[in-house]
């Protein structure tokens, strides 16, 4: 019996440790794009992947990918060409399945020096190895020292309303989202629901929220 409480314990404990490296990688997304974005455009770009919160999730779930890599990974050279091998298949994917479920794509590098369908490129793929490096040297290491706190009551309480806001924002995003692309079809409203993303979430605000996304 204890055995199996044991076990369930570092489940939960796993849980916990990988969400919030995805919340971490999350909202570190939302700033670098606007960092990204002030030296590139000299202007102050927000961008981000969620209808609600400082987040731009794919960069949560190149962290957690990161964060598994790096347990089995333990030189900078290996983190690098893994990171940059990952991170062009996550970014490839991300913007594969986000143009097949709401018709829009959020990056082009199709003009770039070595790409794939545009969807992601030999440069971006190095940026992913660079930031790999730096998870290895610095993130993870930060990581294990506040790892114990998961321990604590009030931290897995306050884990679990972070993580049912999470899933409240990832749904509604997402059916925003698939939403818009049904009006973009011209296709009417079925139910109750599709009446209230219309209403609640229409496009001139889903444009202003994804206003770098571009449609397909």
């Amino acid at each position: 019996m204890k055995n199996k409480e044991s076990k369930i314990a570092k489940i939960v404990n796993w849980i916990i440790i990988i969400f919030w490296v995805f919340m971490i990688g999350s909202v570190f997304g939302f700033f670098a794009e606007m960092a990204y974005g002030a030296i590139y455009t000299r202007t102050i770009v927000i961008r981000q992947g969620l209808v609600y919160g400082p987040f731009v999730q794919i960069y949560g779930i190149g962290a957690v990918a990161y964060y598994l890599l790096i347990t089995k990974v333990k030189e900078p050279k290996e983190a690098f060409f893994s990171g940059m091998l990952m991170g062009g298949i996550l970014e490839y994917l991300c913007s594969f399945f986000q143009e097949i479920f709401f018709g829009t794509i959020s990056w082009d590098y199709s003009k770039q020096f070595i790409n794939l369908n545009g969807r992601t490129s030999l440069e971006y793929c190095f940026y992913w190895g660079i930031i790999a490096v730096a998870f290895l040297k610095i993130v993870y290491p930060a990581l294990k020292s506040i790892e114990p706190l998961i321990y604590k009551k009030w931290i897995r309480i306050f884990t679990i309303f972070v993580m049912l806001f999470m899933t409240f924002d990832i749904t509604i995003s997402c059916m925003a989202g698939a939403r818009q692309e049904e009006r973009r079809r011209q296709i009417e409203p079925k139910n109750n629901i599709d009446v209230f993303l219309d209403r609640v979430y229409p496009d001139e605000f889903l444009n202003k929220v994804y206003n770098n996304k571009i449609d397909m």
